[in-house]
């Protein structure tokens, strides 16, 4: 397998990497960790006229907090994720979402602005960041703007980025102290991109919890019944043609999935999603 022709661009600057998209008129792409679009490159389904690289622009890499939110740049590494303390004391349910991330390689050049910006439907991202309600931030021509992750995500693969942009931060609200999580994976070989694509479902529910009250699994889901209205976000619904990650509000009168201790089921499926098998599918709750 070998990558069709194309020119190469390294760009020191996010202006400078901007510059060479509007160069190419739509016909560059991105690049960032690399764990999506080079494969895409050497089966040819993708045939840009020149990656642009964004790993030589070191602003695009940081994690911060401030006034109750956490500031991520697209660049940072999910492995920097993984272990960063400020992830692990405000987004508890970010942490837990990238152990399950592909293999150690993947999320060692993978990175939190690619896998959302790449929209793939199994993918645990662009879950978590409808999940906790966060918001991209996106640099084009035109200057920059914020998109919220329900404005983000039109359907699998695809969101309302434009071909002249480039996502540089990702935004996520601080999770309050005590508040229950839960994310839970269902595929054949954890890891296996071959295996999970387009068979896997997420769902997640978020409602603040008394302090130290941090539940997962099952037990999430019966805790969210006790408390209250969780809210429910839910994405990679196998070849749904909706809206990406997709969310509803489940009342205290939606709960009964016997896999989750009570969280509610979608609204509706797929029949891709009915025929897939309980093996083939995932999912996230916060409560």
């Amino acid at each position: 397998m070998k990558p069709p022709k194309f020119e190469y661009h390294a760009p020191r600057t996010v202006d400078e990497a901007l510059a060479l998209l509007g160069r190419y008129g739509g016909d560059a792409k991105v690049l960032a960790g690399g764990q999506s679009l080079m494969p895409l490159l050497n089966f040819r389904l993708a045939r840009p006229a020149a990656p642009v690289d964004l790993n030589r622009i070191p602003s695009l890499a940081f994690i911060e907090e401030s006034v109750g939110r956490v500031r991520l740049g697209a660049m940072t590494r999910q492995r920097t994720i993984e272990f960063s303390p400020v992830v692990a004391q405000r987004l508890p349910l970010l942490k837990e979402a990238t152990r399950w991330v592909g293999h150690l390689p993947i999320r060692t050049r993978g990175t939190i602005g690619g896998s959302i910006a790449h929209a793939d439907p199994s993918a645990e991202y662009p879950a978590v960041l409808t999940a906790l309600e966060g918001e991209v931030v996106a640099r084009g021509a035109k200057g920059e703007r914020v998109i919220k992750a329900a404005d983000l995500f039109q359907t699998y693969l695809t969101t309302t980025l434009t071909p002249d942009e480039i996502l540089t931060e990702v935004r996520l609200p601080a999770m309050a102290a005590g508040a229950g999580y839960a994310l839970e994976e269902f595929s054949r070989r954890h890891g296996d991109h071959r295996h999970r694509r387009g068979r896997r479902a997420r769902r997640a529910a978020l409602q603040d919890g008394a302090p130290g009250h941090r539940r997962r699994g099952a037990r999430a889901g019966a805790a969210a019944r006790r408390r209250g209205d969780p809210r429910a976000r839910r994405a990679g619904r196998g070849r749904h043609r909706g809206r990406g990650p997709e969310s509803h509000r489940a009342g205290r009168s939606g709960f009964g999935h016997p896999r989750i201790g009570g969280l509610p089921s979608p609204p509706h499926r797929s029949p891709h999603e009915a025929r897939a098998r309980a093996s083939d599918r995932s999912g996230a709750w916060l409560t």
